[in-house]
């Protein structure tokens, strides 16, 4: 997948400060000799990263020192359980010692989001009681809760498509069917009978979708790749881009990505936590665009699959950074976990 990071800007004692981390944090801001010192006062969340290319990372025995081309920020080390490297960047090994001693999990990933390895403190838990406790929660009570929310989301996304085009996108019945699934999906026992109620409503929705937008474009309904149509292709990129914020979160959070509720298999739990979430995210900027500013130029149909070009891959990574659609995925991720740790409800983003 091509990553490209695109900074995040405010407007602080009249200057312009940018930030290219997937977690953006409240700062207070000095000027020190054309130099910026970003100071967290207070980490949101209980995980750094530090994304895109070139950052020189160490430490002072209280704060952890992140410097940058046009920036250099402290977090204090109290604050910060883990810290997440993604993309290349060069950090001391008297940092790295700093770190563990301080009980910080360090874990690096690839420029695409992909999880290389993790350095723990010695005497550190491997993962494996977060696993156990994501083993024992009630599945069938969880994915029933992700099932539903799903389906929330997706109606008040026709609703908002509808109220925009001023007309109506269903079909006779199809609105009562969803309701009724997402009423349904409350007394159903087995997983699989959760997964196909989920998986149809998720279809219908979709076909509900194509309505909005041009027919030459060839969109009927979602598709496996490889995709054949733009608007397909356009999905597909901006749900991995999510895939790939919302697996660094859950490592950041020692959470294990592999154990899923209404998911099973590889990344089982980030398709848990980003399902709610597409809805109002991703699919906006999609027909946004498909919908609107969408040319001949943007894409390129071959005899199997459509290709996106990089023009139309910059705008969408753009708009994805933009509309802080990385805020929202770290959200849902610390709402489960706290839950996960607390045994109190899991308050669902949709």
């Amino acid at each position: 997948m091509k990553t490209c990071y695109f900074p995040l800007f405010w407007d602080l004692q009249h200057h312009v400060i940018q930030n290219d981390e997937l977690i953006r944090l409240t700062v207070v801001v000095f000027t020190q000799s054309d130099a910026y010192v970003l100071v967290r006062s207070m980490v949101d969340y209980p995980w750094v990263s530090v994304s895109g290319f070139g950052a020189h990372i160490k430490s002072t025995r209280k704060h952890l020192i992140i410097q940058k081309k046009t920036s250099t920020e402290q977090y204090p080390l109290e604050d910060i359980s883990h810290l997440l490297v993604v993309g290349g960047h060069t950090i001391h090994s008297a940092t790295i010692s700093q770190l563990v001693r301080n009980g910080v999990y360090i874990t690096f990933f690839d420029s695409g989001g992909t999880p290389v390895g993790t350095i723990r403190p010695f005497s550190a838990d491997n993962g494996e009681e977060s696993s156990e406790h994501q083993r024992s929660l009630p599945r069938q009570r969880y994915a029933i809760r992700i099932a539903q929310a799903s389906i929330k989301s997706r109606l008040f996304a026709i609703e908002r498509i509808q109220e925009s085009r001023q007309s109506s996108l269903f079909y006779e019945g199809e609105l009562d069917l969803l309701h009724k699934s997402l009423d349904e999906l409350e007394y159903l026992i087995k997983l699989d009978e959760i997964r196909r109620l989920h998986k149809l409503s998720s279809d219908m929705y979709y076909e509900i979708l194509s309505r909005s937008l041009p027919p030459e474009l060839g969109f009927r309904r979602r598709t496996l790749r490889p995709q054949a149509d733009p608007v397909n292709a356009m999905l597909s990129f901006g749900y991995a881009m999510l895939f790939g914020n919302c697996t660094v979160a859950v490592i950041g959070a020692l959470l294990n990505p592999d154990v899923g509720l209404l998911h099973e298999g590889k990344g089982g739990l980030v398709y848990d936590l980003i399902e709610p979430l597409k809805a109002g995210t991703v699919d906006p900027i999609v027909l946004n665009m498909a919908g609107g500013s969408l040319t001949d130029s943007d894409f390129e149909l071959t005899n199997d699959r459509c290709m996106l070009s990089d023009t139309l891959i910059s705008a969408m990574i753009k708009s994805f950074y933009t509309a802080n659609i990385s805020d929202r995925v770290n959200e849902q991720v610390y709402n489960f976990s706290r839950a996960l740790v607390t045994g109190t409800d899991f308050k669902i983003l949709y």
